[in-house]
């Protein structure tokens, strides 16, 4: 049962230079700068997302992902979710004063089971879609290079507990499982869970540690754009990881590549769509290899082992 999260919201990602980070994200990606609050963090946002921000870029001496945030309908939903999260037991569940992040109002952060921070909010400034607004749009802005990504799409993550998580996922915020990976003993080794018609806004996969990113991951509009994106992957000797190709799972049509830091990104277009009354989709982890890479059936070392 749906609980009022609507979609996800922002992450806040470790970069060990933010310069080179700012380069990447910005002219390669295609994000737009928003704002450099008094902490140095850097803000940015794809063209069609109404909302300020959906990345935030932090300096500091390891790479990977402080936090994703989700976002609610109302601060009355926020306030109903936060009592739900503190009688889950087990979180560290506390409250993140309004403007810590800029332009955000008040979040509740919580840990996962599987050691990943998530923020919940239901306030922040919205300049609306970029360059184009919502009043007689056009159809895009001229002024928008790289890769031109239009939104955060998700994050996938690695961790150790996945029953747990699954269980804080759907039954306290109310999101569905969308797509599993089962092991030949029937446990869920991976799960890809979704607030929304998404084929999914979250994704975990079992590892033995905790809190660990393996990509965030952001959408184009066409197969097309993700060829072009591979160009310009070519174009500035930007280290990549796998693709274009298409997914099983999902079925979305991919590329990975990493950023200076070495965090992960993924950009990809199309995937199925999901609403509530679909069949759970399963794959036996013995069909893993064409589940993640549908085209070469096989995984190859880089996308199992490096991880952020």
């Amino acid at each position: 049962m749906k609980k009022g999260v609507m979609r996800p919201g922002h992450v806040q990602l470790r970069v060990l230079d933010m310069a080179e980070a700012v380069k990447h994200y910005r002219d390669l990606m295609g994000l737009i700068e928003m704002h450099t609050d008094e902490a140095g963090r850097v803000y940015l946002k794809g063209w069609t997302e109404v909302d300020k921000f959906s990345v935030v870029l932090r300096q500091a001496d390891e790479a990977g992902m402080d936090f994703m945030g989700f976002k609610v309908v109302d601060e009355a939903t926020l306030d109903s979710l936060r009592q739900e999260l503190e009688a889950f037991g087990g979180l560290d569940v506390s409250e993140i004063p309004a403007g810590e992040l800029a332009g955000c109002g008040r979040r509740i952060r919580f840990t996962a089971p599987t050691g990943h921070v998530f923020e919940l909010f239901a306030t922040k400034e919205q300049p609306g879609k970029y360059g184009v607004g919502h009043h007689n749009p056009e159809a895009w802005p001229r002024d928008v290079g790289g890769m031109r990504a239009t939104r955060f799409d998700h994050c996938l993550l690695y961790g150790d507990d996945l029953d747990n998580t699954h269980k804080l996922f759907t039954e306290v915020l109310g999101f569905d499982l969308a797509e599993q990976v089962l092991d030949p003993a029937g446990n869920r080794v991976a799960q890809f869970l979704t607030t929304s018609m998404k084929a999914h806004d979250v994704a975990f996969i079992k590892h033995g540690e905790k809190n660990k990113l393996h990509h965030a991951s952001f959408y184009l509009d066409t197969w097309y754009d993700v060829l072009r994106a591979a160009d310009l992957i070519a174009m500035t000797d930007t280290s990549i990881d796998i693709g274009p190709t298409r997914h099983g799972l999902t079925h979305g049509q991919t590329i990975y590549f990493f950023d200076p830091s070495g965090n992960r990104n993924e950009v990809f277009a199309g995937g199925d769509y999901f609403y509530s009354d679909h069949p759970v989709t399963t794959w036996d982890a013995e069909q893993l290899g064409k589940a993640i890479f549908y085209h070469d059936r096989v995984l190859n070392e880089r996308f199992l082992s490096v991880l952020t």
